[in-house]
């Protein structure tokens, strides 16, 4: 149900600070070199860094680190990722990303009580870190604790009110705790912020106690409705996508008829004629719709805002991309795209007046200083584009919604 790698990091930043990375380093060498200088010198040889790079960023060690963890946990390693992440710990013991990634690799070896420690110690750190909640009433599931889980996604949820999968796990756990109505509540509230929860709870079997439940019946429109976006027009075809039993597949279809948010035909096959479902014109020009293509592919048509909006985030990827690699040059290039009138110059100054400023210093700092002004400014201009990125993610998904 719930057990995604995709899941285990979240998207908060490390609490400790690059000051606070450089102090935990000195000490660890000073104080004792066995354990300090030498699992350092250790974690660069193994990872590949460079010692002289290593220098110019406090954090580079980590980050290697880091991100080669997140891929031995793709290749299924999860021993070898506990390993990496613990040997990016030694290099900065308070770093919240790695440990939230830590805890969910030793979550998924079965070692709850390890993973519980982890999630405590960030929470030691940070109070209201919204995952640490979340993956914390993980492991509490999965020992079928259900009245500790639910807790600890309430303080998730009050952290974070828009953190769609714990508004969605919440509702797991309250029917699996037989509190319907408020589970319902949690799932139809995870769904205005995701719309793609609604078909993930219909085959979700925590959700058993709540099928027969009129509520949870209009969610299963929602998924009917969102098939026919994606351009599955059959019975055929919708039950296919949404794993809906043909029965419940047609009592949507039919009370979406009655709603008018689709619109029934027919077509020719041989000699019958069979029903096909479209969304009805209004309904189609809110929320956009998708056409499947050559093999099955879906092409979305999206409402200009939504696709300005994903157009913008595109070029915040590749911004965060030029500012990573510490290139100057291609960052001026990309950071012209955010203040050109014709581009999304307008947009930012819509939006993000202030951001718009800071990225018009930069440029010009940039020329100026070249390399040497992204290597002293890098987290900090990387925090912006992730602020913009977070804003612009969560007002597409409430338009979506």
């Amino acid at each position: 149900m719930k057990s995604q790698f995709r899941r285990g990091g979240g998207q908060k930043k490390s609490a400790g600070s690059d000051e606070s990375v450089t102090e935990g380093g000195n000490d660890a060498k000073s104080d004792d070199p066995g354990r300090g200088g030498a699992d350092i010198e250790l974690a660069e040889e193994q990872s590949g860094i460079p010692k002289e790079r290593s220098l110019v960023d406090v954090d580079y060690n980590r980050k290697k680190l880091y991100k080669k963890g997140i891929n031995l946990m793709a290749d299924q390693k999860l021993e070898d990722a506990v390993m990496t992440f613990e040997q990016a710990l030694r290099i900065d013991p308070n770093s919240v990303e790695t440990m939230l990634k830590l805890g969910y690799a030793k979550f998924h070896l079965d070692e709850h009580s390890e993973a519980l420690a982890v999630y405590d110690k960030i929470l030691d750190i940070d109070v209201t870190n919204p995952e640490a909640w979340n993956l914390k009433g993980l492991v509490h599931y999965e020992q079928k604790n259900y009245a500790k889980a639910l807790d600890s996604v309430e303080k998730a949820i009050e952290s974070d009110p828009t953190y769609g999968m714990a508004w969605y796990n919440k509702g797991c756990y309250l029917s699996l705790l037989n509190q319907v109505p408020e589970s319902l509540e949690a799932l139809k509230r995870s769904i205005e912020i995701d719309v793609k929860n609604a078909r993930k709870s219909v085959r979700d079997k925590d959700f058993v106690n709540v099928r027969i439940e009129e509520g949870f019946k209009r969610i299963q429109e929602v998924v009917v409705l969102e098939s026919i976006k994606q351009g599955y027009h059959t019975i055929g075809a919708i039950v296919w996508t949404t794993f809906l039993d043909k029965a419940d597949a047609e009592t949507a279809l039919r009370k979406l008829l009655e709603k008018g948010l689709i619109l029934q035909n027919e077509k020719r096959e041989g000699l019958s004629r069979i029903p096909i479902y479209d969304l009805a014109p209004s309904v189609a020009e809110k929320i956009g719709k998708e056409k499947r293509g050559l093999f099955g592919i879906t092409r979305r048509t999206l409402p200009q805002p939504i696709k300005n909006m994903k157009e913008l985030i595109q070029a915040i990827r590749s911004a965060k991309e030029t500012i990573s690699e510490g290139d100057a040059e291609k960052s001026i290039a990309v950071f012209d795209k955010f203040t050109d009138p014709d581009k999304f110059g307008v947009q930012m100054i819509e939006s993000f007046f202030d951001e718009h400023r800071e990225i018009r210093l930069w440029k010009i700092r940039l020329k100026d200083r070249g390399d040497d002004y992204i290597s002293e400014n890098r987290q900090r201009m990387l925090d912006l584009f992730d602020n913009i990125e977070a804003a612009l993610t969560k007002r597409i998904r409430r338009e979506l919604a």
